[in-house]
């Protein structure tokens, strides 16, 4: 996370999808797009494994939280085989060429009982997204990365192809943004 390329409101956008997610985050906390561990220190951080792709961030988020573990993402192997109580995906399935197969690695890894919790932004607002973004009120170049937008039928069907149920959903942020919330599926 360079804070130059922040938009003016980025720190409170990561509050308020934090504040969202926190209700449904437990145990044994596994986070794709960690950053530098916001989800970290929230959490037990001997319980906690942070996955983001840009090593420079994961030194900062070593340095922050040294009891958690972060690994870039060519080295999240290191987490085979590991059950997790609570995958958090705080506003990256839009930037995935490949949600349906993030889905159904995330199924993989959940314990019996988890929950994947993922925030995104709303497809329908994606106007609005693009605007702030423009205007430096968002990151600028998050807009541009979105790859997978979905709305509430799209994200709720892509969980069931994988393996998942959707069990909660909400949106915050003015509409602007949708907390979805998944267990695995029963049949």
């Amino acid at each position: 996370m360079n804070d130059n390329l922040d938009g003016f409101l980025s720190p409170f956008l990561r509050r308020q999808r934090m504040k969202a997610a926190a209700p449904f985050i437990r145990g044994r906390v596994l986070d794709f797009g960690c950053g530098i561990g916001l989800v970290c220190d929230t959490v037990d951080a001997t319980q906690y494994a942070g996955v983001d792709i840009d090593a420079r961030i994961i030194e900062v988020a070593r340095s922050r939280n040294p009891k958690g573990r972060f690994y870039t993402l060519d080295r999240m192997g290191r987490l085979d085989g590991e059950l997790f109580d609570t995958i958090v995906g705080l506003a990256i399935i839009e930037h995935l060429a490949d949600p349906l197969g993030f889905l159904s690695d995330a199924r993989k890894r959940l314990a019996p009982g988890g929950k994947l919790v993922l925030t995104t932004p709303n497809p329908a607002l994606d106007w609005a997204h693009g605007l702030g973004s423009r205007l430096g009120v968002f990151a600028r170049e998050s807009h541009d990365e979105h790859q997978s937008l979905m709305n509430r039928k799209q994200l709720s069907d892509a969980g069931s192809l994988s393996g998942l149920s959707m069990t909660a959903f909400r949106r915050f942020l003015f509409g602007a943004n949708q907390l979805a919330v998944f267990e695995t599926s029963t049949r």
